[in-house]
């Protein structure tokens, strides 16, 4: 067997997707190139650790979970995150924003200013648009009052978010409606912290960059990696940590989340030969679809 490589993700930088790999090796992910590897036989797929530091027990985590991490890895990573509320002397500025997945599939959240729309092209929004800037604290009740007030949540699940993509409108004006008309009724209510100042309606269209325009539509999802199954298909798209993959049985989404903790190797030309399941959403639904 050739060298293995164990990946830690796929991140969004200014040139697009990459994966990144322990050690600091990146691989950029270009539309239309072939994304091939294998799992190593006999392999397990343990713990990532958290922090920067491995598990201190190596212990094994389930080959379908998209967090590769033991329970005490997971809290200890949580611990440390923004979303835990842990940091609220945290003294960068932050931004509240609207983001919109497909039809009735919109959601209130807030990042880091100096991360630009890294935060957003992680998950995999179909658009998005600020709303207000200011301090963490500040920015964190607003996202509280707005997701109250407008009735929409701080999280949607991936797999809602695959299905959608199948069905968006063709237009960016149609692309952007739901949020326009969720903008315009979130600065015009009160409530909302001194410290942080509104925006107006920016929309920010990621269909080109996430390379869904006339991209064929996804029949199945790869639902785990199994020791010495492969993964081969024709990039066309990649949306949050999604690769959509042209593989001689249709178009399969990987879900990048689930590589972590398993050995990589090469995979020659093989075709895809790990689990597949159809689509939520999509008719006839049913575990194994290859």
């Amino acid at each position: 067997m050739g060298r293995a490589w164990r990946c830690s993700g796929l991140r969004w930088s200014a040139d697009g997707p990459v994966l990144v790999w322990e050690g600091g090796r990146r691989s950029a992910l270009t539309r239309g190139k072939r994304v091939a590897f294998g799992v190593a036989e006999g392999g397990v797929r343990t713990c990532a650790g958290a922090r920067g530091h491995a598990c201190p027990l190596a212990a094994a985590v389930p080959a379908r979970r998209t967090g590769a991490r033991c329970e005490e890895c997971a809290r200890l990573d949580r611990a440390h995150s923004v979303a835990a509320d842990t940091l609220a002397d945290d003294p960068r500025p932050y931004r509240v924003y609207l983001a919109w997945f497909g039809p009735g599939m919109a959601k209130v959240g807030i990042t880091a200013v100096e991360r630009g729309p890294a935060r957003l092209l992680e998950q995999g929004a179909v658009c998005f648009s600020p709303l207000g800037t200011g301090p963490l604290m500040a920015a964190r009740r607003t996202e509280e009052l707005l997701r109250a007030a407008l009735g929409v949540p701080d999280r949607i699940p991936y797999a809602d978010k695959r299905a959608a993509r199948a069905a968006l409108p063709d237009g960016e004006g149609e692309r952007a409606a739901e949020i326009a008309e969720l903008h315009a009724r979130a600065v015009g209510l009160g409530g909302w912290p001194e410290s942080l100042a509104r925006e107006p309606f920016r929309p920010v269209d990621h269909v080109g960059v996430f390379g869904l325009r006339g991209a064929p539509a996804a029949v199945g999802e790869v639902s785990e990696l199994v020791a010495g199954g492969a993964v081969s298909g024709e990039l066309v798209a990649a949306a949050g940590p999604d690769l959509h993959l042209v593989t001689g049985k249709g178009a399969v989404v990987l879900d990048t989340r689930l590589l972590a903790g398993w050995e990589l190797v090469p995979a020659g030309g093989r075709e895809c030969a790990v689990p597949v399941r159809a689509l939520k959403g999509r008719a006839g639904a049913q575990d194994g679809l290859f």
